[in-house]
């Protein structure tokens, strides 16, 4: 009975990119397939898995690992995305071919692969075992959408300006699409990366997005006449949106140690809504010049602020700036970051609009102040001013760089009650409300959870039954 038990439950392998906003999602969302009776086993790299600190609430959730080809130091040892990119595809897809084999060999067959998109290669991998697969994205359908066109040659480049339109999304100056595509030729490996998403991407069963129907509801609805596409997020820990997790409160695999202590005792003593909370996240590289010119800001501002500066940018700061600022920041080399979010003290989010960090804030109603640096985050700013109406833009002078003053006065507007920082404080909560609503069981996210989790029974008991 356990052996035929065994058999018929559903086993989903997630295999997210190994970096940090690529993992929080796929695993959030594997947590989710497990609370609905699936078995998942997670994949990750062979270094990343000796660099994680793991929480307790991904317990349920098996980890095994492939080899990147950079064993001994990942992404760090390879030294750029040239190297990194083909040597992962060409020695990650004979290692993951390995571990299905073994998977199978031992008892749990695989019934469906969710792949990363940044990973298009393991969908032909599961094709070989004639596997159900599902495509994850990380980034957004506007974001995604742009790099769709880019790879069917329907939005050609170098883009000829001012403006770009696409079905399903509004008006974009050149320069709010993404940075891999308005500065053509800028990191080409990653623009293979996010263009070869959709190099073999009709062969997928389903594609996800990490977001709610009601949050891009335009640009699904055009994608929908191609794919199975399912909104299936926001994709963050239950104790912030629905609950029905228990004490799910972490993603639960973090790459950097949090000061957990030290930023919730710190924050504890602050007035509700007096606290800028500032984090460029995992991978942005702010230069010297702009650090400088956002300390000064954060200074000058004379509000009180936490600011995340990641060990290896602390060099980067101005001279005794901790020292100069102690009695109204302090700064942390990492945080816990919906933790701080979801707390009173804070009034707005300083951010460089990662996706991750944007689905967050927005999920938490905390209105943003956005510094956009690459990729995506241009995008996602601009759909945070204008489309979400939940922040405001500080916008770069001719040199790139986001002047002191201009900050300052985006905080202003953001913490001072004027009537914008009040339309964006109404405008937060009207989305926090709504993606609440898309996980709560019948929400429009969890629906698609459960008719992916239905078409794997589905397909299981044909498979057991025959």
């Amino acid at each position: 009975m356990g052996e035929e038990n065994k058999a018929r439950k559903p086993h989903v392998l997630i295999f997210p990119y190994p970096g940090q906003g690529h993992i929080n999602p796929m695993l959030q969302f594997a947590k989710r397939l497990v609370s609905k009776g699936v078995k998942v086993t997670l994949v990750t790299t062979i270094f990343l898995s000796k660099s994680l600190f793991s929480d307790p609430s991904a317990a349920s959730i098996d980890l095994r690992t492939i080899s990147d080809g950079f064993d001994e130091g990942g992404y760090g040892q390879a030294g750029s995305a040239d190297v990194y990119v083909p040597t992962f595809r060409s020695v990650g897809s004979t290692s993951l071919t390995s571990l299905i084999k073994k998977l199978v060999d031992t008892g749990y067959p695989i019934h469906a692969l969710v792949y990363d998109g940044f990973l298009p290669w393991a969908l032909d991998v599961a094709k070989q075992f004639g596997i159900p697969s599902a495509v994850f994205f990380t980034q957004s359908c506007a974001v995604n959408s742009v790099y769709y066109h880019v790879s069917r040659g329907l939005l050609q480049l170098p883009l000829p300006g001012p403006n770009v339109y696409l079905p399903g999304l509004p008006s974009l100056q050149v320069s709010e699409l993404p940075s891999l595509v308005c500065l053509y030729g800028s990191y080409p490996a990653w623009f293979d990366v996010v263009v070869d998403q959709f190099s073999n991407v009709d062969g997928a069963d389903w594609m996800f997005f990490n977001i709610f129907y009601e949050l891009e509801k335009e640009v699904v609805h055009w994608m929908s006449k191609f794919w199975k596409v399912m909104t299936i997020g926001p994709t963050i820990p239950s104790v912030y949106l629905d609950r029905r997790l228990g004490n799910d409160k972490d993603y639960g695999m973090n790459l950097f140690k949090p000061n957990t202590g030290a930023c919730m005792s710190w924050l504890n003593g602050k007035p509700k809504g007096s606290v800028i909370y500032a984090s460029f996240g995992s991978f942005a590289l702010l230069e010297a010049e702009q650090m400088a010119e956002l300390a000064w800001a954060l200074k000058g501002s004379n509000y009180y602020f936490l600011w995340v500066v990641r060990e290896t940018e602390e060099a980067k700061l101005p001279n005794n700036f901790i020292e100069e600022t102690s009695e109204k920041g302090l700064v942390v080399t990492w945080s816990p970051q919906l933790e701080v979010l979801s707390h009173e003290s804070i009034g707005c989010f300083l951010t460089h609009c990662g996706f991750n960090s944007v689905l967050e804030a927005l999920s938490l109603g905390v209105p943003m102040l956005a510094m956009p640096q690459w990729t995506d985050q241009g995008t996602n700013a601009k759909y945070v001013e204008d489309v979400w109406g939940i922040g405001i833009r500080a916008r770069p002078d001719e040199k790139g760089i986001v002047r002191r003053t201009v900050i300052e006065q985006c905080i202003k507007e953001l913490l001072i009650e004027g009537e914008k920082g009040k339309e964006i404080t109404k405008n937060a909560i009207k989305w926090k409300n709504l993606a609440k609503r898309a996980v709560d069981e019948g929400g429009s996210s969890d629906k698609n959870m459960d008719e992916f989790v239905a078409n794997l029974l589905s397909d299981l008991r044909v498979s057991v039954f025959e």
